[in-house]
């Protein structure tokens, strides 16, 4: 029997090959974006008390309410927006099921969904699959006057046509770690107000993760962008437990209504005693604040390391990823790089080209492996240990 795939040009991701090439040759994971500490002791209490409680049935389908009340007071304590907890907040398997739920509700075939790259790897496949079509915007790429990626908003409006349907927007922004400023929310809103049907889904992950005394700006935060938004963020990265796959979407009621549509028919709800432990641990314990000081420690300390290497670490000012630079050392792909890296240098990135539509181009390819910060001093150290010993790939 033959079949017709719906993603015919998609294979095992660039996590998965890099991971396994990292076991294969017992090389420093510092790719695929994971903690390799625990969580706080308190959190795993909380949800240690909900396993022994009444809490191991099916959840409501939108989200246990004492944690949808107290998601909605964390948005409104940091962003100045109240989401209904009923109507408009709901708990999903990860930040990953949040965006497929909603890119496979809002996108109809012959839709258009504007992907700004480098983007992560999810949107592109999911909106293929509902029958849209992403509509590839590139960054500016770094250079030695301005070396950082930025938003090119000129080139997002020009991507615009009638067909489309949604603009993605990640910040802070994984894989170039760039935040939004107040300046990028103005254009953002003179788009959407020139264009009535289209919809901001705006991938918050890394939300309290900022670095050097700066805020993370929400959509939510925006009165008449909260109103053509999605807002999504992960638990799962918030607090170092990424297995655990638990995430939220906060949208008006009238779109949350159809994310949930497909929500309840992909996953239904979300594991109970996670939902009741998270609810009692943000009521109590968590202090969201502590994060961005946290992995700021550990972002310049890998940053300062590679000041002893060959390698050029990028600015990063926000999320627990770092770019570095390895033209010094090579010319090859960036995907060559990472390879050689792994199996001839005992540690593993991820090249940036993979969060491009077509990774071995030109316009994907421009020296940079990315590297994920979210680890042990020990783990760290080991890692430039061995980047300095680096004359070649």
């Amino acid at each position: 029997m033959k079949l017709r795939s719906k993603l015919p040009n998609t294979g095992v991701t660039i996590f998965t090959e890099m991971n396994n090439l990292a076991a294969r040759y017992q090389a420093i994971n510092m790719g695929q974006g994971f903690p390799d500490f625990s969580p706080d002791d308190r959190l795993i209490e909380c949800v240690h008390e909900a396993l022994l409680g009444p809490h191991n049935q099916y959840a409501p389908m939108g989200g246990v309410p004492a944690l949808r009340e107290a998601i909605a007071d964390k948005i409104d304590n940091l962003y100045g927006r109240r989401y209904d907890p009923e109507l408009e907040i709901t708990v999903t398997s990860g930040a990953t099921e949040a965006l497929n739920s909603t890119i496979t509700a809002l996108i109809h075939p012959g839709d258009e969904a504007i992907v700004i790259e480098p983007a992560y790897d999810l949107y592109a496949p999911v909106i293929r699959v509902a029958g849209g079509v992403p509509r590839y915007v590139q960054m500016t790429v770094p250079t030695a006057e301005r070396p950082q990626f930025s938003v090119n908003w000129d080139a997002v409006e020009s991507a615009i046509t009638p067909k489309t349907r949604i603009i993605i927007l990640n910040f802070p922004n994984n894989p170039t770690g760039i935040t939004i400023g107040q300046s990028d929310l103005d254009r953002v809103e003179r788009i959407v107000n020139a264009h009535a049907d289209i919809l901001i889904l705006s991938d918050e992950a890394y939300e309290h993760i900022v670095f050097d005394g700066e805020d993370h700006l929400s959509l939510a935060g925006r009165p008449s962008l909260a109103e053509r938004s999605i807002i999504i963020s992960s638990f799962a990265k918030t607090f170092h437990v990424t297995g655990w796959k638990i995430g939220y979407c906060c949208a008006p009621p009238h779109i949350m209504a159809e994310i949930r549509k497909v929500h309840q028919f992909t996953v239904f709800s979300v594991p109970t005693p996670l939902q009741v432990g998270l609810a009692q641990y943000l009521n109590q314990y968590a202090n969201t604040a502590l994060l961005s000081p946290f992995y700021q420690k550990k972002r310049d300390r890998l940053a300062k390391g590679l000041a002893d290497t060959r390698f050029k670490s990028l600015y990063s000012a926000g999320t627990f990823f770092l770019l570095m630079d390895y033209s010094t050392l090579s010319g090859c792909s960036e995907t060559e790089a990472a390879r050689a890296l792994t199996e001839h240098h005992g540690v593993t990135a991820i090249p940036v080209s993979a969060f491009y539509d077509d990774p071995e181009s030109d316009k994907a390819n421009h020296n940079l492996l990315r590297l994920c910060f979210a680890k042990q001093d020990p783990t760290i150290d080991a890692t430039i240990d061995r980047l300095v010993n680096v004359e070649t790939l």
